[in-house]
């Protein structure tokens, strides 16, 4: 069974930084795409940042760039996201997500394989 287990959400106040920790269990797939996911109240879940696990490509939303950083290990099988310089805007549930291909972060999949989410709120 494929498990991903979310750690590291909460609340901050703007300009204050987080680390969101996800690790991935039960995969036999060789490489694939860890990342995350977001879904603020009233909206779509969209995708945020992600990477893969076999070259390291990353994919960023364009509203994160600059401020996010998606890194992975794969001898933990964990993937974390570095979220520096957070506004109010970011507030939302953080899934992780592992899908097959990074272009499929880019947007509102909705296939793969889930996590229960984290929720990040960040304070003005």
């Amino acid at each position: 069974e494929e498990v991903l287990v979310e750690s590291g959400g909460g609340l901050v106040q703007a300009g204050g930084s987080l680390r969101l920790s996800c690790v991935a269990s039960g995969f036999t797939a060789h490489d694939y795409v860890l990342g995350w996911f977001r879904q603020a109240p009233g909206k779509e879940r969209v995708g945020v940042s992600c990477i893969s696990t076999y070259d390291g490509s990353t994919y960023y939303e364009d509203s994160v760039k600059g401020r996010f950083t998606i890194t992975r290990d794969n001898a933990k099988n964990t993937v974390y996201l570095q979220m520096n310089n957070l506004k109010p805007e970011d507030t939302a549930v953080y899934y992780c997500a592992a899908v097959g291909f990074l272009r499929y972060c880019a947007g509102t999949y909705t296939g793969g394989s889930w996590g229960q989410g984290t929720q990040v709120t960040v304070s003005s």
